[in-house]
């Protein structure tokens, strides 16, 4: 199938089945979740009456995420899908971290079967790398956000005034400029985007070119283009824009600094966007903050949070739906 075709067929609701088949149509939905640089680094295997969810270190992204927090999250991320279809299809989910194979085991018993609201949006999600219009919060809206990114042992913190914002994107700025002068870091990520529709459906991961603004074009202009107009002064110009555009920018953060912790934050940061996608907000990474690590405790200084790890750093606004990106196949993520 091509891009679109492809598209049509992720991004919508699947039949979770019954009995045995229920589990590959929630890992199937684990697999929507977000994940650093779309690199989806996760493994799947089934066994009766149980779900693991494993680090795929070969997808490892070691300049822009040396330690693997971001990988982790994103297990975390998964593990949130697969928890509320779960319970759409019946079946409750009971998630212990596994410290032999640093994933997380799920067991699941038999239930009523109950769609939530989050699992609903499941296929409204999406990281929309676009200015939003700048539209406020409601305090219902802001309450809900951050019940959703509140879990074990992590915190949500909510940032909508002007000054505040003004002084994340002056973290982001910082961020930014640290990456664009790290070789590698540009390298991992020139290999992770995917600049035309046919060179995302061929690998059905990575950052489809139109999903971060720029348009559909061949892997050697798009390399050209970056080339000449990929620098940290353009990043940033479009950073501040989207910062200040949007309705609130969400910073979540962990009590201890660990695999555990990583996966969970994860997990709040899933529950989080999903519960905006339902409220019909848009969502969207800036984590150049807490990336570079030099810049991670000045940040949490400035967040007033001690040593508590930042985790994630998210926008939240109102505005378009974006182009969506892919995911592979299950037989290339169960094991």
């Amino acid at each position: 199938m091509d891009y679109g075709d492809q598209v049509k067929q992720l991004w919508r609701h699947h039949d979770l089945g019954t009995g045995d088949a229920r589990y590959r149509a929630m890992v199937r939905y684990a697999t929507m979740a977000a994940s650093s640089h779309n690199t989806q680094p996760w493994q799947f295997r089934i066994e009766p009456g149980r779900v693991w969810i494993l680090p795929d270190l070969s997808r490892r992204c070691p300049a822009v995420d040396p330690d693997d927090h971001h990988l982790y999250a994103s297990l975390g991320c998964a593990l949130e899908n697969l928890l509320q279809a779960g319970r759409a299809a019946g079946l409750e989910g009971h998630p212990e971290y596994d410290p032999s194979t640093t994933g997380v085991k799920v067991a699941f018993e038999e239930t009523d079967p109950f769609r939530t609201a989050l699992f609903d949006a499941i296929p409204r999600r999406q990281c929309s790398r676009v200015e939003f219009n700048g539209e406020p919060l409601t305090e219902e809206e802001s309450v809900l956000i951050k019940q959703a990114g509140t879990g074990d042992g992590v915190s949500v913190m909510l940032i909508g005034d002007d000054g505040q914002k003004e002084q994340v994107a002056r973290y982001v700025a910082e961020g930014n400029r640290a990456q664009f002068a790290d070789d590698a870091w540009s390298g991992e990520l020139k290999s992770w985007i995917r600049f035309s529709a046919s060179e995302a459906a061929d690998n059905g991961d990575g950052l489809y070119g139109p999903v971060m603004g720029s348009p559909s074009v061949p892997r050697w202009l798009g390399l050209l283009a970056m080339k000449f107009g990929f620098s940290a002064k353009a990043q940033n110009r479009k950073d501040v824009r989207n910062i200040q555009s949007s309705s609130a920018i969400a910073v979540l953060y962990s009590e201890q600094d660990d695999k555990p912790h990583w996966i969970e934050a994860g997990r709040c940061y899933e529950r989080l966007a999903l519960q905006a996608a339902g409220l019909g907000l848009r969502t969207a990474f800036i984590n150049q903050p807490v990336e570079v690590a030099a810049l991670r405790p000045e940040f949490a200084r400035f967040l007033g949070i001690g040593e508590r790890r930042p985790d994630l750093v998210v926008r939240i606004g109102h505005g378009p739906e974006c182009p969506r990106s892919l995911r592979r196949p299950l037989e290339q993520v169960l094991v």
